[in-house]
């Protein structure tokens, strides 16, 4: 299984970015998937996640200015980040919780390779 993100880059404070995580590979189902920070010598932290039936949590900060949602037909997760700051900047991780059979006891986790998201002050 391999999770391939993009739609990282450059932009100014108050700008916006779309960013994109899709999972290829054997999958028989996407459990919960998640989107995750981590900026230059600080730990990597959760920045907002959706169940597979679209139950989303963000964390406290971004709760009104990013939205996750996913397209399970394309076994893709999404992150519209609106009126991004400086202090996000940092390379933009996906994870997804990956069931490779009926039975639920056949999943593991998987992460991206990140995405780096610079905002400019």
């Amino acid at each position: 299984v391999q999770l391939v993100e993009s739609g990282g880059g450059l932009v100014q404070a108050g700008g916006s970015l779309k960013l994109s995580c899709t999972a290829s590979g054997t999958i028989f189902k996407l459990n919960y998937m998640g989107w995750y920070r981590q900026a230059p010598g600080k730990q990597r932290d959760v920045v907002a996640g959706i169940t597979s039936d679209g139950n989303t949590n963000y964390e406290y900060s971004v709760k009104d200015r990013f939205t996750i949602s996913r397209d399970n037909a394309k076994n893709t997760v999404y992150l519209q980040m609106n009126s991004l700051k400086p202090e996000e900047t940092a390379i933009y991780f996906c994870n997804a919780d990956v069931q490779f059979a009926p039975a639920n006891i056949f999943r593991r986790s998987f992460w991206g390779q990140g995405t780096q998201v610079t905002v400019s002050s």
